[in-house]
């Protein structure tokens, strides 16, 4: 059992509470993060002249050869260990004698696994970003391509009034850049260094937090050490994020889901995308879709775990902690899968703009722009939308759409229509005229084109990217 804190103990831990306690079979996830602020650490130490340049040299190459060691299969990351800092540690001390032994000075645990935890916490920040950037340029592409692709909006899920796919695509390009600005949001809210907090009282070293702070990246250190040690806003921050982006994923599935249906027949999900029955064989089932919406409750659960752990510690650090980092792991690992499967179940599929078509205009999606129409010829708006619903009855008696009728049966209802009634009510006018900002019409959806162009441009994480210490 390697364990960095043998000296006040008298006998060996109980193997089932070392077990218990250890976390190396998860946090050997974090070896990267623990190398990178282990280098840094001591980088410092030997410029306040706490480690001569000898050790730094000594400390420095023995890490790169452990990194190397691991990334190559020579050394393996085994449960003998209690965590990954003493898997780190205790080959050091193997490999570079007495010098590895200080690699410790000025720091504890405490502020070593909120480091490494925040490094990659960072890390996966900009990966996930760059995730949903790529699904933004997909949702971007298919808003550029169907500006004049009509489909039936939907209120209560019942067809309200026309609009085009760009619009209904443009609505989800929305939610995801704002999940974008979150992670920006919580990049920057993170990226203070905890290193050199200590236990969580600081350290009687000299040590430089800016200049260690500086080595890995981040805008500064951490100003009260107690909250260095203590703090996972940024976890649940993380995981509150991914929440939402993974609530609008299920939003989006679920409307993926009904229009693979044979009732609507809007989509056609690629067959890389798809699945089949064992005993059905027509079938062909949006099982991506369907799982995305099922993974979305255990995101939802790494949150709520992240939440109640944290609800009831007091300062500093407890050892409950430790349970940050499973469901983190797990959650990161859901969103970037789904994201990725997602954009490409979406980047593959066929749209049938004419089912799509034919549906909006068999779902009476033009009968506000009809009543409007009699209000613009002076019958008062109470009064236009009795005609229109009469009309829409006598259209479900005929299972006909209001274009299908005559314009003596239009007129018998009301005398006021006329024979610019056809093109007033068409789908192409009903979008069309529709220009103010945030709606379908063609103007108005090719200035949102421009400005999520715009977005894309400048989007934080492209800059971000190179700044990256990994």
């Amino acid at each position: 059992m390697a364990q960095l804190w043998g000296g006040r103990f008298t006998k060996e831990t109980d193997k089932l509470v070392f077990d218990f306690n250890a976390s190396v079979s998860f946090d050997k996830r974090l070896f990267e993060q623990d190398i990178e602020g282990s280098i840094a650490h001591v980088t410092m130490l030997a410029k306040q002249g706490i480690l001569t340049c000898e050790e730094k040299d000594a400390i420095i190459r023995g890490l790169t050869q452990i990194r190397q060691d691991v990334a190559q299969g020579r050394l393996l990351i085994t449960d003998e260990y209690e965590d990954i800092h003493s898997f780190v540690e205790a080959n050091l001390i193997e490999r570079v004698g007495d010098a590895g032994k200080k690699l410790h000075t000025g720091r504890s645990r405490n502020d070593q696994v909120a480091l490494d935890m925040k490094l990659y916490v960072r890390k996966e920040t900009v990966q996930i970003a760059d995730c949903v950037y790529e699904l933004l340029e997909t949702l971007l592409e298919l808003m550029k391509n169907n500006l004049t692709t009509y489909m039936p909006g939907f209120t209560h899920l019942q067809k309200a009034q026309p609009t085009t796919l760009s619009h209904h695509m443009g609505a989800y390009f929305e939610m995801f850049k704002r999940d974008m600005l979150r992670l920006g949001d919580l990049y920057h809210r993170m990226n203070y260094c905890p290193l050199g907090a200590g236990a969580f009282a600081g350290t009687t070293y000299r040590l430089d937090r800016s200049y260690t702070a500086s080595l890995m990246g981040f805008e500064g250190p951490t100003l009260n050490s107690m909250d260095s040690v203590s703090d996972r806003d940024y976890v649940i921050e993380l995981l509150s994020a991914l929440s939402t982006i993974m609530m609008h994923l299920s939003r989006f599935s679920e409307e993926i889901i009904i229009w693979n249906s044979n009732e609507y027949r809007f989509i056609d999900i690629d067959d890389g995308f798809s699945t089949g029955s064992s005993i059905m064989p027509q079938k062909k089932n949006p099982d991506i879709a369907e799982l995305v919406r099922g993974k979305t409750g255990r995101v939802y659960g790494a949150l709520m775990s992240m939440l109640t752990t944290m609800k009831g510690l007091p300062l500093a650090y407890n050892k409950d902690m430790q349970e940050d980092k499973e469901v983190t792991f797990d959650a990161i690992e859901t969103v970037k899968s789904c994201l990725v499967l997602f954009r490409g179940m979406l980047a593959t599929m066929k749209f049938h703009s004419k089912t799509m078509e034919e549906s909006a205009m068999k779902g009476f999606t033009n009968a506000t722009d009809a009543a409007d129409y009699l209000v613009n010829k002076g019958v008062p708006f109470r009064d236009a939308h009795a005609v229109i619903g009469r009309l829409v009855l006598y259209c479900l008696e005929k299972d006909s759409a209001i274009d299908d009728l005559s314009l003596e049966e239009l007129q018998a209802v009301s005398p006021v229509f006329e024979e610019d009634v056809y093109d007033a009510i068409s789908l192409k006018t009903c979008v069309e005229k529709r220009l103010t900002t945030g709606a379908p019409g063609r103007e108005a959806m090719e200035e949102a084109i421009r400005l999520n162009q715009d977005f894309l441009a400048h989007a934080w994480n492209r800059e971000y990217k190179t700044n990256e210490t990994m």
